[in-house]
């Protein structure tokens, strides 16, 4: 057995960062405006893209580099927004925001020293808002697409994942995968998981054989949405 085939775990919480991030044809526009944001533009910009698309990793990284405040969508109420007055702050599932909170920190994004950037699933012209004022704040904010990871992305992060797990996965077994899983980060951080357990206890080396097993009795139980 190849000692880069040993299972020996994944990382629980490893650590987002941007170099991390597998930058291709279906984010790399988002990417690169957080790279540069805040600009000399600054106020606000929007990172909208499906379920598993990297938004959130994205978001996550560019607060760590720049000390923004990372705040989720739904609990942006609870903040003080004195405090965040001259502060960037990052907010993730953006439209579940109340609409107050929300049209105050586009508010303050204007000020010296503030900016905000939201990720949701659907840009900000989707959003529904009872506000006259937030709506046309909404519409005015520039806007990063990011599509589902295309093969290069998930290629970069199946290969991550293994990585994290001291595994180095063949190319059978990972072209093996691309053709079966969805094209999520998720997904993919759950399928190296569960090939990882499944070798764990016979110590078994991680191919595409093992794959084939453990997909395929996913599918008959219906735990994967493969």
């Amino acid at each position: 057995m190849s000692p880069s085939q040993l299972s020996l775990g994944l990382q629980a919480d490893p650590p987002v960062t941007r170099e991390a991030f597998v930058v291709s044809a279906s984010n790399a526009d988002a990417a690169h405006a957080l790279d540069r944001f805040p600009d000399a533009v600054g106020g606000v910009l929007a990172l909208a893209g499906p379920q598993g698309s990297g938004k959130t990793h994205l978001l996550t990284a560019w607060s760590s580099r720049t000390g923004a405040i990372l705040l989720a969508g739904e609990l942006a109420a609870v903040a003080s927004l004195d405090d965040l007055r001259g502060r960037l702050v990052a907010l993730d599932d953006a439209e579940r925001a109340d609409d107050e909170t929300l049209f105050h920190l586009i508010n303050m994004a204007g000020e010296a020293g503030g900016g905000l950037v939201m990720a949701s699933r659907l840009p900000p012209v989707a959003w529904e808002t009872g506000l006259p004022d937030l709506r046309s704040r909404l519409n005015a904010a520039r806007v990063a697409v990011m599509g589902e990871p295309d093969e290069r992305v998930l290629r970069g992060v199946l290969v991550r994942f293994f990585a994290e797990a001291s595994v180095k996965p063949s190319p059978d077994l990972l072209e093996y995968l691309l053709r079966r899983i969805e094209r999520s980060a998720p997904e993919a951080r759950l399928v190296v998981r569960r090939l990882i357990e499944a070798a764990a206890p016979m110590q078994r080396p991680v191919t595409r054989a093992l794959a084939r097993e453990v997909l395929e009795a996913e599918t008959k139980s219906g735990d994967l949405p493969f």
